[in-house]
């Protein structure tokens, strides 16, 4: 059995196969010029496009890709360390020391003894540790630089982890409401020109902010489900595209019903 494949290969192997990692990265650090040439900022966009490369796996189910992505954040991973290294920073056995005493320190449960039962007990515990740890706000750990969906998303699970959450599902529906009922009743207007952007602005994203939230206490990842819906429109629109074409026809000639029939056919596909 190939047990590269199989996906059971023993810990020494998995040592072997991380320690390999770590001499090519050496290797390419001293003799590569374009890997003797990175630091942290120029590697910063790289490492962003990899992740979303490995989320675009993910979404496909393409295992084969996400083991392939997790390859390249991996050496980014390792990549970071060795310049750390180089600068009497830290090395990757300090990464990975720190990062150990932070799961067991974050894990009573599992080792001290406190308990916890459910999922939620666990994230609760989690938020007051890292209060305990220094962090002076529960919400401090969000990064800034995340997408204003995940961000919405991610603020809400750290305020419920706080226990500042709503207690049933028709509570969060109400808020969803009352949001869309002002919204629709201030700028739902003939009139757009008379619309205050600027407050509009403001309120539509209260009422993104409503929905990210019903679909988080729902069980439903906005972030995921709405790069779904992307697929898809993509995958629609293509379609249109592709058999207008083979009809002879250019989108930018056509009326919006005549699109609207090969989007009905891509819909039944």
């Amino acid at each position: 059995m190939n047990t590269s494949q199989s996906g059971n290969t023993s810990r020494q192997q998995q040592l072997e196969a991380f320690g390999r990692l770590l001499d090519v990265m050496d290797d390419l650090r001293e003799k590569c010029p374009w890997d003797r040439k990175q630091t942290m900022e120029s590697l910063r966009h790289l490492t962003i496009e990899e992740t979303y490369e490995l989320s675009d796996a993910i979404l496909k189910g393409e295992l084969q890709e996400i083991k392939k992505e997790i390859g390249d954040i991996m050496l980014h991973l390792v990549f970071y360390a060795k310049i750390a290294a180089e600068k009497g920073a830290f090395d990757i056995a300090d990464v990975l020391h720190a990062q150990c005493e932070k799961l067991i320190f974050r894990h009573p449960h599992i080792y001290g003894d406190t308990k916890a039962d459910s999922e939620e007990e666990v994230k609760q515990n989690w938020e007051k540790l890292k209060l305990k740890e220094g962090n002076k706000s529960v919400l401090g750990g969000v990064p800034q630089s995340l997408p204003a969906l995940v961000k919405a998303m991610r603020i809400q699970e750290k305020a419920r982890g706080a226990g500042f959450d709503w207690d049933e599902k028709a509570q969060v529906w109400e808020k969803v409401q009352e949001e869309l009922n002002e919204f629709e009743s201030e700028f739902n207007v003939e009139d757009t020109a008379s619309i205050d952007h600027e407050k509009a602005t403001a309120e539509f994203g209260d009422l993104m902010f409503s929905f990210i939230n019903f679909a988080r206490f729902v069980g439903i990842n906005p972030e995921e489900a709405l790069e779904r819906t992307n697929i898809k429109f993509i995958s629609r629109f293509q379609y249109i595209e592709t058999e207008a074409a083979k009809d002879g026809k250019a989108l930018q000639d056509m009326t919006m019903q005549e699109m609207d029939y090969y989007w009905e056919q891509a819909k039944k596909r």
